[in-house]
């Protein structure tokens, strides 16, 4: 049954100020060991976003159907919407304070659409609702034929991660799904694998296209970052990813040698050339292809000398010059790290910068194995412009050097207004030295750490969000730290949550909810209470036990989680059917958030952050500025 939105009181918020780091201030921070490039802030300029449409969803329960919607970037401050049934309106008044109205005792084949209000006058009908029947949607989705590796070895096909973008330009967003084979490996791990195959597949289940990458690709969580993202306007989205020999795009075309094997004795592919591919969103072709930036050189210069560390890979987007979208392409974190921008435009890439912790600029300054499993993208430094947070250190928008802790690799991080009372953004990050902080929070800006937790060895998952009302702004906890602690590192309440994993906005109150595995649960001092468990569905990545993809996808600005069914013959898409009293812009137009969907598959998943606080007591929330090409 649909819960009603618990009424929070709202506290002043602090209004954010970024200004140049002064000398006094950055000579403390070097003493403190920390590395510092002080930036001039800007005005921020509009940034391109999708052309998304209403989104609208109708969620099915034993009371009737909760209808949501998106308020979109462009849409007036002042709009408001009516409900329509096959026609006929539902709502007495039109809806101002959400956007989401419950339908009381309707059934779940009840056809709905939206029309917005400007200035008194009705607007069009949205497209018809996605009627989600049972309560949730499924996607039809068809596995690769299995296969024999050279060593006997036989394997099928499971539906892993994925990523979301309008791949034919209609205002809706349509899945890339990668397919992972059954004896995928990590890095540590010897052995032939399987190809990597990518599915574009609509809604309705319409596969667009399908790529096989190839076996001269290894395949596991590290191998393959893939971006789904419209990096040249033109309205659609683009998919990039590495390719190698044999990669063949979804119209039947082989990029380099269809013959060549690179693969050596123990599954490894530690020769060949490697390539960057821009794919065509709507046909799968190939648009372009570059050599993948850094080559691998001396297999050794990374760390080790069997292939381990050589091919850790990472992925993002970020908008570098405020305004458009870039690629962002990475190598290595244990010890030299490389990453790439690239700007994908008229039909071809352009190399924007790279940083490289060898370089004559960066050598011996501490930037060298900072690096984590997964990056975050964010304005950190408030100049309109986005950086690079690669674990324990950051990379400016124009490729140098902006700050580093010297803290080292870890496996889990959350970048994003962590503390509202305080200016800008915050960093919460655990570690995997045993020497260091096993976790800590630091400001975004400057690498300054705020707080931290002893060292206490290999600290493998830490979360960070507002996930309990009763202490203000974000709580954080890891494994190997006690307790829940606020945005100081005091501790607030002793029991820790029953998960260490994703996050998900599902009821109706603005605090976020703790995704694990098949379930969402909601946080309590004395124990979590089961909000949602997956029906036939499976959770991705063993032990990391994370979605398919989750985040705000349709409907209001709550987040939908999407798992493969147990027959991955279907992605199965749940959305929330609580009503909410609190009115935010689809998160998709905030393009922290947006770019944060883009890097969600990349190698270790993380749960993806907005630019600004959502949480118990927020302020209203700020509008984005966007352009829509």
């Amino acid at each position: 049954m649909a819960l009603a939105h618990p009424r929070t009181s709202r506290r002043r918020r602090t209004t954010r100020t970024r200004t140049l780091i002064g000398a006094v201030t950055a000579g403390i921070l070097a003493a403190a060991g920390l590395v510092v490039t002080g930036q001039t802030s800007h005005a921020a300029t509009a940034r391109q976003a999708e052309a998304l449409d209403r989104g609208v969803v109708s969620v099915h329960t034993d009371a009737g159907n909760l209808i949501s919607w998106r308020w979109l970037a462009t849409d007036a401050d002042s709009v408001a919407f009516n409900v329509y049934r096959a026609g006929t309106k539902v709502n007495t008044s039109p809806v101002t304070g959400s956007t989401n109205y419950f339908h009381a005792g309707a059934p779940n084949s009840a056809d709905y659409t939206v029309r917005a209000v400007v200035g008194g006058v009705e607007q069009g009908d949205s497209a018809h609702a996605i009627q989600f029947r049972a309560g949730y949607k499924d996607v039809p989705i068809s596995p690769p034929p299995g296969g024999t590796t050279p060593d006997g070895v036989a394997y099928t096909y499971e539906a892993n991660d994925a990523s979301v973008g309008d791949l034919d330009g209609d205002g809706a967003l349509d899945f890339v799904l990668k397919w992972q084979p059954t004896n995928a490996k990590d890095n540590s791990q010897s052995g032939y694998t399987g190809n990597t195959i990518l599915d574009g597949v609509r809604l309705d289940g319409t596969r667009l296209w399908r790529i096989d990458l190839g076996r001269n690709i290894r395949s596991g969580a590290h191998y393959t970052q893939f971006q789904v993202y419209d990096y040249d306007g033109d309205g659609r989205a683009e998919v990039a990813t590495k390719t190698a020999d044999g990669s063949v795009d979804g119209r039947g075309t082989v990029i380099g040698s269809a013959s060549a094997d690179h693969r050596n004795s123990s599954g490894y592919v530690l020769s060949g050339p490697e390539y960057l591919t821009m794919f065509n969103g709507l046909t799968g072709a190939a648009m372009g292809t570059v050599d993948y930036v850094p080559a691998r050189g001396t297999v050794s210069s990374w760390g080790d000398s069997y292939g381990n560390r050589v091919d850790r890979f990472l992925a993002g987007t970020a908008y570098l010059d405020g305004s458009r979208p870039s690629l962002i392409m990475a190598r290595g974190y244990y010890t030299r790290t490389v990453i790439a921008a690239w700007d994908w435009r008229g039909g071809a890439f352009t190399r924007r910068w790279t940083f490289d912790t060898n370089s004559s600029t960066n050598t011996g300054r501490g930037y060298d194995g900072q690096g984590n499993h997964q990056l975050s993208v964010a304005d950190v430094d408030g100049d309109g412009k986005d950086e690079i947070v690669y674990g324990a250190m950051a990379v400016d928008d124009n490729g140098s050097s902006l700050w580093t802790t010297k803290n080292g690799h870890g496996d889990a991080m959350h970048v994003g207004d962590l503390d509202p009372a305080r200016p800008g953004l915050e960093e919460f990050k655990v570690d995997e030295d045993g020497s260091k902080p096993s976790s800590w929070m630091a400001d975004a800006k400057t690498g300054q750490i705020i707080w931290s937790t002893p060292a206490g060895g290999d600290n493998g998952r830490g979360v960070s969000d507002d996930i309990w009302a009763g202490s203000a702004g974000a709580e954080s906890w890891s494994s190997a730290a006690s307790g829940l602690r606020d945005p100081h590192g005091t501790v607030v309440a002793s029991r820790k949550p029953s998960s260490t994993n994703f996050l998900a906005w599902w009821d109706g109150d603005t605090t976020r909810e703790l995704l694990d595995g098949t379930h969402i649960d909601k946080y309590g001092t004395a124990g979590d209470t089961r909000l949602l468990t997956g029906a036939s569905v499976h959770s991705n990545n063993s032990t990391k036990a994370t979605p398919v993809i989750s985040g705000d996808l349709f409907g209001d600005w709550r987040e939908e989680v999407v798992w493969a069914t147990t027959n991955n013959t279907a992605l199965r898409i749940y959305s929330t059917p609580y009503e909410t009293g609190t009115r935010i812009t689809t998160l998709l137009h905030d393009t922290t958030y947006r770019t944060a969907l883009a890097w969600q598959n990349t190698a270790y998943n993380q749960p993806p952050h907005p630019g600004f606080f959502i949480g118990a007591g927020m302020a209203t929330a700020p509008r984005p500025t966007v352009w829509i090409p």
